[in-house]
């Protein structure tokens, strides 16, 4: 029988939520909130900023929620209306009710949601999965998508390594993961310090790995045809030190396959680059989305 995401228990749902509100409230106070009816559940999607223009939708990473865009949120705000998406399947405050089975799937959930929102064609902005979401928006149903912007998009580009998969099973293990989350967050973010206990993004995503369980497919690479079928603007920021990918193959797929693309390497990043970079990530999603018509 296919699954739907889920939290473990009530009382892992109860203490998530706690500490959701608490991350919740760092981020600047949104402008709307708002629940969208889709095929697949329900999408909660914060709105930010009050000033014109198409709008900027922001797709998460991976159990972070659309609390992992507090670094980036006032900036981009200032420019663009921006909508903060909690994604389906992915813990946070949108709720899955239908299976999802596929990148068509996938496809069809964001296209729900988008419409509903009634903003007409938005700029995609995703970070790690979020930019797969993003990607297979473009490839799969581009008709409300005006750009793409995808940061170190993770399994889109290049393949996610072996040695990351196996890195995430400890976290995944009930009397390991306590001190396997920790451990694998540092990884990620590839900085080699201590991850502060009080930062709101990395304790709301080791919450969602301790009491959420997901049930979605995993990210299929898209093939050269498809990325070569992508008709949007698209915009690639590679983390030089990612974890996640080869970046010299993702940039380089990226700059052979997609149209008109601007794909560009950052050395020095880690696959944290939209927090650790946050205004430049911000200055150059600006920069191209201005660019456009």
């Amino acid at each position: 029988m296919p699954k739907i995401g889920r939290f473990a228990t009530p009382a892992a749902r109860a203490a998530y939520e706690k500490v959701y509100d608490v991350t919740l409230a760092a981020l600047p106070s949104p402008a709307g909130t708002h629940d969208v009816a889709t095929p697949f559940g329900r999408v909660r999607a914060y709105r930010f900023g009050e000033g014109g223009g198409t709008p900027l939708v922001l797709l998460h990473g991976k159990s972070a929620t659309g609390v992992m865009w507090l670094p980036n949120l006032p900036g981009l705000a200032a420019a663009r209306p921006v909508y903060v998406l909690d994604l389906l399947g992915e813990g946070g405050r949108s709720e899955q009710t239908a299976p999802i089975k596929d990148a068509g799937d996938q496809a069809a959930w964001l296209s729900a949601a988008l419409d509903g929102l009634g903003i007409g064609a938005a700029h995609l902005v995703g970070m790690s999965i979020g930019g797969w979401l993003a990607c297979n928006q473009a490839v799969r149903d581009p008709r409300l998508v005006a750009s793409i912007s995808l940061i170190d998009p993770a399994g889109t580009l290049a393949p996610i390594p072996a040695g990351l998969i196996l890195r995430t099973i400890p976290v995944m293990l009930p009397f390991v993961s306590r001190w396997a989350r920790p451990r694998f967050l540092r990884w990620i973010d590839g900085t080699g310090g201590e991850i502060a206990p009080d930062d709101p993004v990395a304790r709301l995503i080791s919450a969602t790995m301790a009491h959420y369980r997901p049930a979605l497919p995993p990210p299929a690479r898209f093939t050269d045809e498809q990325l070569r079928s992508i008709t949007v603007p698209a915009l690639v920021l590679v983390a030089g030190r990612s974890v996640i990918h080869d970046p010299a193959l993702a940039v380089r797929r990226a700059r052979d396959l997609i149209p008109g693309v601007r794909a560009e390497l950052w050395p020095e990043a880690t696959h944290s680059i939209s927090g650790h970079f946050a205004a430049e990530v911000n200055e150059s999603v600006l920069e191209f989305t201005a660019s456009l018509p």
